[in-house]
C-alpha cells in the first residue's frame, strides 16, 4: 500500500498481520520494563522499604543503557539453540524465554529481608528485556519499506508498548490491591506468551538478513576483522554519516528523557506517601489515563508526519517539563482527587507524545546491517545519564526531607525535574537548524 493510501485508512492498516505482529512485539517489549523499576518500587514501598534502597535497586535499569555492548553479537552471531528461527527471531525467542523465568522468580522471591536477591532477579529480567528490545527494534527498522512505513510500524510498536505499560502501571495495581503482588507478577510472566506467539508468526527481514549473511561471510564474527567490524563498524558509519553533529544528536537524545528517568523510581512511592490507594491510581491510569496515552501516541505520530521530528520533539519536551513540574501541586496529604487525575492524565499524554517522536527519530538515524547496534547506541544514550543519576535521588529527597519535611522535599524535586528538560529543548532547536545539511549527508553516505 502506498503512503497516501495509508494516510487515508490508518485504522484498517493497524489490523493487517504485519501491524498486529508489530503491536504484539511492542507489548512484549514494554511488559518487563516497569516490573523491574517503577512498579517494583511500589511493591517495595508497600513492604516498608526506604526510598534510598528503592532508588539504588532501580540501578538495575542501567542494563538498558549498556545494551550496545552486546548488540554487535545480536547483529552478527546466530542465536544458540534457536538459530533456525533466523537472526532476529531466534534472539527474540531466547530473550523472551529468559524473561518468563525471570518474572516468575521475581513473583516468588521478592521480599524486604533479602533485597540483594531482589536486585539480582531484577537484573536478570532487565538484561533479557534489554536484549529483547534491541532485537525487536532491529526487526521493526529492517522490516520497514520506507520512511513512512517506519513511522507506521513505530506507531504500532508504541501502541503495543503503551498497552503493556497500562498493564504493568495501572491494572497490576488494582490486581495487587485485591489479589496480592505475587499473583499479579505471575500473570505478567504468563502474558509474555503474547510476544512469543508474535515471534513465531513474524517473518525474518529478508533485506537485512542478506546484509548480515554477507558481512558474516566476509568477516566471521570471531575473527579479528569480524570483531572489529561488528563492534567498531556501526560507530564509524554513524559518525562518518553525520560528522560532528552526531555528538550534538547524542547529547540531545541523552538529555531528552532525563527528567522522566530521575523521577521514575519515586513517583509510585510518592502516590503511596500522599495517601492515594492503589485502586485509585490504577483506576485513573486504566481509564482516562489510557485515553491520554492513545491520544498522545496519535498526536505525536501525526505531528511527526505533519511537522517533522524536530518540531514534535521540541513540543514534546516543553509538554513533558510542564507536566512533571505539575506533580509539585499534589505534594500534600490526601490531595484533591480531581487534581490528581488531571496531573496523571497530562503526564501520560506528554510521555506518549514525546516517546513516539523520539523513537521514530532515533530509528531514522540507523544504517542497514548495523541496525541493532546503532539503535542500541542511540537508545542507550537517551537512558544512560538518567539511569546513572536516579540512584542517589532517594537519599537526596530523604536528606532534604529531614530539614523541610517530606512533602516540601517532593515539591522541590518535581519542579527541579521539570526544569531539567530545558537543555534538551535547546539542543533540538539547534539540531533543527542543521536538518538540511544532515539530510544531504545521510543521502550521500
Amino acid at each position: 500500500m502506498t503512503a497516501p493510501a495509508r494516510a487515508r485508512a490508518p485504522l484498517r492498516d493497524y489490523f493487517k498481520p504485519r501491524a498486529l505482529v508489530m503491536f504484539a512485539l511492542g507489548f512484549s517489549s514494554g511488559l518487563p520494563f516497569l516490573l523491574t523499576s517503577n512498579t517494583l518500587s511500589y511493591w517495595l514501598r508497600d513492604l516498608g522499604t526506604s526510598l534510598s534502597a528503592i532508588t539504588f535497586i532501580s540501578w538495575v535499569g542501567l542494563t538498558y543503557s549498556l545494551k550496545f555492548l552486546w548488540a554487535p553479537v545480536l547483529d552478527r552471531a546466530r542465536p544458540p539453540l534457536f538459530g533456525r528461527l533466523g537472526q532476529r527471531r531466534g534472539w527474540m525467542f531466547l530473550a523472551q524465554a529468559i524473561l518468563v523465568v525471570g518474572i516468575f522468580l521475581m513473583a516468588l522471591e521478592t521480599r524486604k529481608d533479602d533485597l540483594l536477591l531482589v536486585g539480582a532477579m531484577a537484573l536478570l529480567v532487565a538484561f533479557a528485556s534489554a536484549t529483547q528490545d534491541s532485537v525487536i527494534d532491529a526487526w521493526r527498522i529492517e522490516s520497514a519499506s520506507d520512511d513512512d512505513d517506519l513511522k507506521f510500524l513505530t506507531s504500532a510498536y508504541q501502541l503495543g508498548y503503551r498497552i503493556a505499560f497500562l498493564a504493568t502501571d495501572a491494572l497490576i495495581l488494582i490486581s495487587a490491591q485485591h489479589l496480592g503482588w505475587r499473583p499479579s507478577y505471575v500473570a505478567c510472566a504468563l502474558a509474555m506468551s503474547v510476544g512469543i506467539c508474535a515471534t513465531f508468526i513474524a517473518t525474518e527481514p529478508a533485506k537485512a538478513d542478506a546484509v548480515i549473511v554477507d558481512k558474516a561471510a566476509e568477516s566471521p564474527l570471531w575473527s579479528a576483522r569480524g570483531i572489529l567490524d561488528a563492534v567498531w563498524g556501526p560507530f564509524v558509519v554513524f559518525f562518518r554519516t553525520y560528522g560532528w553533529v552526531a555528538l550534538l544528536m547524542l547529547a540531545a537524545i541523552t538529555l531528552y528523557q532525563l527528567p522522566n528517568f530521575l523521577r521514575g523510581p519515586i513517583t509510585n512511592p510518592f502516590y503511596d506517601d500522599i495517601g492515594l490507594s492503589k485502586d485509585f491510581v490504577g483506576g485513573v491510569r486504566g481509564t482516562v489515563g489510557v485515553a491520554a496515552v492513545f491520544l498522545g501516541i496519535a498526536a505525536g505520530g501525526a505531528s511527526a508526519v505533519r511537522f517533522g521530528y524536530m518540531r514534535t520533539l521540541i513540543a514534546g519536551g516543553v509538554i513533558q517539563a510542564l507536566c512533571i513540574a505539575a506533580f509539585a501541586l499534589l505534594a500534600r496529604r490526601n490531595p484533591d482527587p480531581v487534581l490528581c487525575a488531571a496531573v496523571m492524565v497530562g503526564d501520560n499524554f506528554s510521555i506518549s507524545f514525546a516517546g513516539v517522536a523520539l523513537v521514530a527519530y532515533m530509528s531514522s538515524l540507523t544504517s542497514l546491517g548495523y541496525t541493532a547496534t546503532q539503535y542500541a547506541l542511540l537508545s542507550s544514550a537517551y537512558t544512560w545519564t538518567g539511569k546513572v543519576l536516579k540512584g542517589p535521588v532517594g537519599p537526596l529527597i530523604e536528606h532534604v526531607a529531614a530539614h523541610t519535611g517530606l512533602m516540601r522535599a517532593y515539591q522541590i524535586f518535581f519542579v527541579a525535574f521539570g526544569l531539567l528538560g530545558i537543555p534538551a529543548i535547546v539542543l533540538f532547536m539547534v539540531l533543527a537548524s542543521q536538518q538540511r545539511p544532515l539530510r544531504l549527508a545521510a543521502s550521500q553516505a
